[in-house]
């Protein structure tokens, strides 16, 4: 009986000690301290005088170039070129050597593509002590790289896909992606962030079912997640989107994802590569793939495109590797062709246009997902470098190096955003500043039995000669993709890692260590990249002290460049005035200064205008007319470092005036000259512009003064009532 007794008394007990136990640690995994990368103080300290770090620097593009020669030393007599006119014995069997040249040391690994792939998988070797060379036709990200969503995320859509089909391979690609956005914010807090995205509801019954979605999410992320997921309230979800439709809207779930600066964090892959060592070239085009008397590829042709720009002749040169990586997205088929022009195409390109507004469209730190739009697609709505991105579209295209955006895809964006804000806000053609395509890889498997399926992930393919190709993927995977491609590269080719004992400290400061032991293995989740090691989310308000460039310049600055800050900062110029001390804006309208384009130059390897204005600094992606408007003073600035003529900045004004319009320059201005621009002439409305972005047709413009404004002292003709 006292048994029994007992029993009733400690089973209650133990039930409410299990939930009690169950509810603590549900509550502390959801609000349990968590290390934010940027959140702490600097690790390197702010320099007590006004002389900046001192930053471990790279070649110059000369020496890189120097290098790539080097490595070629004498082309065998047995040595055969493959090209897109098929396999051919050159008629020059032996290149003039290099002074120095050492023809027993050929790259390990030549990389061409200078992308987030190409770039990702350069570092990656190259911190495994591996001989690296990487080389790009245009520029670092030039391509499909600079044109993304700009997040690093898993995909709620496709855990929902992995979910209702029972698909383990998305299940597998949402958690891969997961774990890997993760480590974007531990090697790149200053290009990388957490963004709250908000999801609406219109539904009662629809709530239940995304808050198992998101929390779903936030479990799949583990202990790589910042922030759990919650529910707000219609009035709560108003207050933090005050721009979204209050019609039919139930309430609101809000997810956390990543949101980085897509082109700035391809550069910095190239540059932290360079910096461990690796040859990284750009404007430097394939233009034949060499193989040895076994067909086995051994080398490529390469020319530099600089040269033809200056004016002047541009030579072919033979470098020699050990095994050739094609990472070029888009173009790898082209690549491929180089290697067997027989073989089967891969890639099923499909363009994602996206749209640029401003700011005004959307609050300043929380993004919007339309889950299923008017033909089921997914479209967001994303705060971005002060101005708000809305995309994307998905069609078949054709392959083109700088796709220009279709005025229908742009107008189904703009109908689509008119479905879900506040019909007090009117979306208007003429909001949009600027409208790019980006074209995505999208592969079949060559191997598959069923060649017309797209792989949902990347694909490495290993061709009979030894071109070994990687395609496919996004942007979040990259480092996951790069450390595949390296790991099947050196089983393939026979290659050996070692480790780097003599690292350079890329921090500039002994203070600092991100944790990388570069032991000949996959370190590139810990390698920091540059400009990470000393930054910190108060590192602007030492740059305002220490140099007095103004406010939004100085976050500006530590959120593109991190601590190389201090750097761009002393590169801009005095002003002359009391404040701001330092920094001349490119354009009035964003905090680009003229510091960064000297830096692009001397420390990126910028070579064209478009390379400061479309990657260095995102003006062109933020701004079509902006940018037009700021050419006349980057070329400038451009000239002054590189030296450039008359000639070489007329063919600069061309060619940045024909990428304008693949961001969405109207065709109106695509004439533009120099002195139209300096003059304001490029700045005056025609008709075909002023219907596009005036609120209002010619016949009904409204007054613009108020009659309750007029001053009654005043007669109604007075030039002051007007």
């Amino acid at each position: 009986m006292a048994t029994r007794q007992t029993s009733r008394l400690w089973r209650p007990l133990l039930y409410v000690s299990s939930a009690s136990a169950v509810a603590g640690g549900a509550l502390y995994i959801a609000y349990r301290p968590r290390t934010i990368p940027g959140s702490g103080p600097a690790a390197v300290p702010p320099p007590s005088t006004l002389s900046p770090p001192q930053f471990p620097q790279v070649k110059s593009r000369a020496e890189q170039i120097a290098d790539l020669r080097r490595s070629g030393g004498p082309v065998k007599s047995d040595t055969w070129t493959a090209g897109l006119g098929g396999l051919f014995k050159p008629s020059r069997q032996t290149d003039p050597p290099e002074h120095g040249a050492d023809d027993t040391e050929p790259y390990d690994l030549l990389i061409i593509g200078g992308g987030a792939t190409g770039s990702g998988i350069a570092l990656d070797a190259v911190t495994r002590g591996l001989k690296v060379a990487v080389v790009e036709r245009d520029d670092f990200s030039s391509g499909t790289s600079s044109k993304s969503t700009k997040l690093v995320h898993g995909g709620v859509r496709y855990l929902e896909k992995a979910v209702w089909e029972l698909d383990y391979n998305q299940y597998k690609l949402v958690r891969e992606a997961l774990r890997e956005r993760k480590y974007f914010l531990d090697t790149a807090p200053h290009l990388s962030m957490w963004l709250p995205i908000m999801l609406p509801i219109d539904k009662w019954w629809k709530a239940p079912y995304f808050w198992a979605g998101t929390k779903f999410y936030d479990i799949l992320a583990g202990s790589e997640n910042i922030e759990s997921s919650y529910f707000l309230t219609k009035s709560k979800a108003l207050d933090a989107f005050p721009m979204l439709k209050g019609d039919d809207l139930f309430g609101a779930l809000v997810y956390y994802d990543g949101a980085h600066n897509d082109s700035r964090m391809n550069v910095s892959l190239a540059m932290t590569a360079a910096l461990y060592g690796a040859t990284v070239v750009n404007h430097m085009t394939v233009t034949g793939l060499e193989k040895d008397a076994s067909g086995k590829l051994n080398g490529a042709r390469l020319k530099d495109l600089v040269d033809e720009k200056n004016g002047k002749k541009s030579t072919e040169f033979s470098i020699r590797a050990k095994g050739i990586i094609n990472a070029t997205g888009p173009f790898t088929d082209t690549i491929r062709k180089m290697d067997d022009q027989q073989v089967d195409e891969i890639v099923a390109p499909s363009s994602g246009v996206h749209v640029v507004l401003p700011g005004y469209y959307s609050p300043a730190n929380m993004g919007l997902i339309d889950p299923k739009t008017s033909d089921g697609r997914v479209i967001f709505f994303l705060p971005w470098q002060g101005n708000t991105i809305a995309g994307t579209t998905d069609a078949p295209t054709a392959v083109a190096q700088n796709p220009v955006a279709g005025e229908e895809e742009i107008e189904w964006i703009l109908s689509e955003i008119r479905t879900y804000l506040s019909p007090e806000i009117n979306v208007r053609r003429g909001d949009v500043l600027s409208a790019w395509s980006g074209i995505r890889p999208l592969v079949r498997d060559p191997k598959a039995k069923n060649t017309e399926s797209l792989v949902r992930n990347h694909l490495i393919d290993h061709s009979p000669s030894g071109l070994l190709t990687c395609a496919g993927g996004k942007w979040t995977t990259y480092r996951q993709m790069a450390e595949e491609t390296v790991d099947e590269a050196i089983s393939s080719f026979g290659l050996h890692s070692r480790p780097v004992p003599d690292a350079p400290d890329i921090s500039g400061t002994e203070m600092v260590d991100d944790g990388a032991r570069l032991d000949g293995g996959c370190q590139t989740h810990q390698v920091q990249l540059v400009g990470a090691h000393g930054y910190s989310k108060t590192l602007f308000i030492n740059l305002i002290q220490h140099f007095g460039v103004e406010t939004d310049v100085a976050r500006h600055l530590t959120e593109s460049y991190g601590d190389r800050a201090w750097t761009v900062a002393a590169l801009s110029a005095p002003t002359g005035s009391r404040f701001p001390v330092r920094g001349f804006r490119i354009s009035p309208l964003y905090p680009f200064v003229d510091g960064e384009v000297r830096y692009a130059v001397r420390h990126e390897y910028a070579q064209t205008a478009v390379d400061v204005l479309a990657r260095r600094t995102r003006l062109a992606f933020l701004n079509a007319h902006a940018t037009l408007e700021a050419l006349p003073k980057v070329i400038d600035l451009m000239a002054a470092e590189l030296g450039w003529d008359a000639s070489r900045k007329a063919v600069e004004w061309r060619d940045t005036v024909r990428f304008l319009e693949s961001m969405g320059l109207p065709r109106s201005k695509l004439g533009s000259t120099r002195r139209d621009v300096e003059s304001g002439r490029a700045g005056r409305f025609d008709d075909e512009e002023y219907r596009m972005y005036s609120r209002h047709g010619p016949l009904d413009r409204p007054a613009d003064q108020l009659g309750s404004d007029t001053n009654p002292m005043l007669g109604r003709e007075s030039a002051a009532n007007k």
